[in-house]
């Protein structure tokens, strides 16, 4: 009765079970995703990016170990949110001088492609090779993305061990995965691997022969060999394209009156098809279109248009302040991530971003799930970028991104 995903970046396994209990499920939230849960390599500094580097597929990270892990997706599941783990099935780590250590204190050698933790050796991954050609599919698919060792996914061994991965984070109670890199791995490789994932475990609630709800990176500005529509007959996909242009509508680059038409008709992806978002870890670091948080008063509005207009299967973001693309979650001086810490309103105030708990973002998941089923009646705007639309008999909604007052007789279409 409810989709929106919180993506709680980087935060530890036992505050993501207290978060499920204390604060998504009563306003709410429907599910979690939590970043990668594989054992990674100790990168210098520690950057979030680390956690994008497997050295194994021990579930020990700096977010937990196995056992609270799983006491996370049993205590998010009694309350009614699901987790939706971010897998990397498309490489190992990146190249490293020597003997790499990780997070639960396997090694490996990247530099030979020999991972002894899972193991891995050089014949289970692509020869190296640089991506330089990005429409050019052998690169992009066979080669290595920012020099992470590539795994080759069309070996029975691979799949096998890949398969062996999602099947036992589906035992343990998770409702899906979002699959990193997506684009980078051929569809008929993924088809394979996850037409043999197991059903969703009962023992957490879910129905018999239920299927992993499965989100695909695909980014695809509509320029590129590897497209989008390779991927939508085996999940949901990333719909990039709604990030960037609805940074662009609410900076003002765009006028909002043009959203009437919001969805589709802007070469989006189907609906349900279409993981939306107004930006990710990813593309809020990257200084285009996208608004981040660091724009608070648009990024508000743009998030509650998202929360708002039906269309698409609705993300909200999570973040760590950052000033540089690198910089590490909150952590103390041992390195260990340091817990969120809330005010008395509710916000976080330790380097936590928590946009998921500002209230205009909230109250709008609030709306969301108010409206749900409704169409989209009695669009109104001045011309320019004052808009305002009823969502049936359920709600109303206005947004002014004008720099004068908006002052209107307006139809909210509510029970008197």
């Amino acid at each position: 009765n409810r989709n929106t995903i919180v993506h709680l970046f980087e935060w530890k396994w036992n505050d993501i079970a207290r978060e499920c209990e204390e604060f998504l499920a009563p306003r709410g939230y429907a599910g979690v995703q939590v970043s990668p849960v594989a054992e990674n390599i100790i990168s210098e500094g520690r950057p979030w990016w680390e956690r994008y580097q497997p050295i194994s597929y021990k579930l020990i990270t700096r977010s937990g170990n196995e056992l609270e892990f799983a006491s996370m997706v049993r205590r998010c599941n009694d309350v009614g949110i699901r987790i939706y783990v971010d897998v990397l099935l498309n490489h190992m780590s990146g190249d490293y001088v020597g003997v790499a250590r990780g997070t639960g204190g396997s090694v490996a050698e990247p530099s030979i492609k020999s991972y002894p933790a899972v193991p891995y050796t050089a014949q289970d991954f692509h020869p190296s090779c640089e991506i330089y050609d990005w429409n050019d599919r052998f690169q992009v698919q066979n080669c290595e993305l920012v020099g992470l060792r590539d795994l080759d996914q069309s070996t029975n061994y691979v799949r096998k061990e890949l398969i062996e991965v999602l099947d036992h984070l589906i035992t343990l109670g998770v409702a899906g995965f979002r699959v990193d890199a997506a684009k980078h791995m051929a569809a008929d490789d993924l088809a394979y691997i996850f037409g043999r994932m197991r059903d969703l475990n009962t023992d957490h609630g879910f129905p018999r022969n239920a299927r992993p709800f499965i989100y695909q990176e695909v980014i695809d500005h509509g320029h590129e060999t590897v497209s989008r529509d390779e991927y939508t007959n085996l999940g949901a996909v990333t719909e990039f394209r709604f990030s960037e242009e609805i940074g662009k509508a609410f900076r003002g680059n765009n006028a909002l009156k043009w959203l009437q038409s919001w969805g589709t008709a802007w070469g989006f992806l189907p609906s349900e098809q279409a993981l939306t978002f107004v930006d990710n870890h990813d593309n809020q670091r990257d200084g285009g279109q996208e608004l981040n948080y660091k724009s608070p008063k648009q990024y508000k509005m743009a998030t509650a248009f998202h929360l708002a207009y039906p269309y698409g299967i609705s993300q909200v973001m999570s973040s760590f302040g950052f000033d540089n693309r690198d910089q590490a979650p909150p952590q103390d001086a041992q390195e260990q991530i340091i817990s969120p810490v809330f005010d008395k309103d509710g916000g976080c105030v330790n380097g936590w971003i928590c946009e998921h708990r500002w209230r205009q973002i909230y109250n709008m998941v609030g709306f969301k799930n108010t409206v749900r089923g409704t169409g989209l009646t009695n669009w109104w705007d001045n011309g320019d970028n004052q808009i305002a639309f009823c969502r049936g008999s359920k709600g109303f909604v206005a947004f002014n991104n004008n720099m004068y007052n908006l002052s209107e007789n307006l139809q909210t279409c509510l029970p008197a």
